[in-house]
């Protein structure tokens, strides 16, 4: 199969609401340009450098959206172009991007990253954490960055259950939160094994890579 036929039909199966992001951590330029030339607009990396190696080379179009986890000494590197980061897991790492937001003179948007999987690998906050954050007086102070939702992993596994009550917990946790923040819209959860339930589960925005580019490389 194709990547544009792989997207094709992944497209065809999502709602309008729903935002499509291809995963294209290790893939190359080409297969990145195939998706594109299929009228994908929006690309999730993993990992900085390359994320701002394939900005440089390829078409100013393209939204790139950082979905790995960051290390605050390398945001400098994907200020001026990023247009999302989902796995925003602390203040200081706010901190951090509003800082080099500043330098850049933009206002970058950020997804808040939950920890909702019961494996101690995810990174996130719990809901504690995430109250606490988006009430201090340190987080009101930036205006750099802009809060545009949540984002979370679920478990893997094959139980579906689980998946469903992860993501229904973060969905509940997203609701409570726009209480606070009027604003927020994105839901960010589903990957290529579990993206079907995260939509059923009210997801606005779903990460897939293998079910797009095939298994190479792929890593979850």
């Amino acid at each position: 199969m194709s990547i544009k036929t792989n997207l094709h039909t992944i497209k065809e199966s999502l709602p309008d609401h729903v935002t499509l992001v291809a995963v294209s951590k290790t893939k190359s330029q080409d297969d990145i340009m195939e998706a594109y030339n299929s009228g994908q607009r929006v690309f999730g990396e993993n990992k900085i450098q390359e994320m701002a190696q394939k900005w440089e080379a390829l078409p100013k179009d393209i939204e790139w959206h950082m979905i790995g986890h960051v290390q605050r000494n390398k945001v400098k590197y994907m200020a001026e172009f990023v247009s999302l980061i989902h796995g925003v897991d602390s203040l200081k790492l706010l901190q951090e991007i509003n800082k080099q937001a500043k330098n850049v003179n933009r206002t970058i948007p950020c997804l808040l990253q939950m920890h909702i999987a019961e494996e101690d690998t995810k990174f996130g906050l719990d809901k504690t954490e995430l109250t606490a954050l988006i009430n201090s007086e340190a987080f009101k102070a930036l205006h750099n960055i802009k809060v545009i939702g949540l984002m979370g992993m679920a478990t893997y596994t094959s139980d579906e259950n689980q998946i469903r009550k992860e993501f229904k917990f973060l969905k509940s946790s997203f609701d409570d939160l726009q209480r606070s923040l009027p604003d927020i819209s994105v839901v960010s959860m589903g990957m290529s094994g579990d993206y079907k339930i995260a939509m059923e589960e009210r997801s606005t925005m779903v990460r897939i890579g293998s079910s797009i580019f095939g298994a190479r490389n792929y890593s979850h």
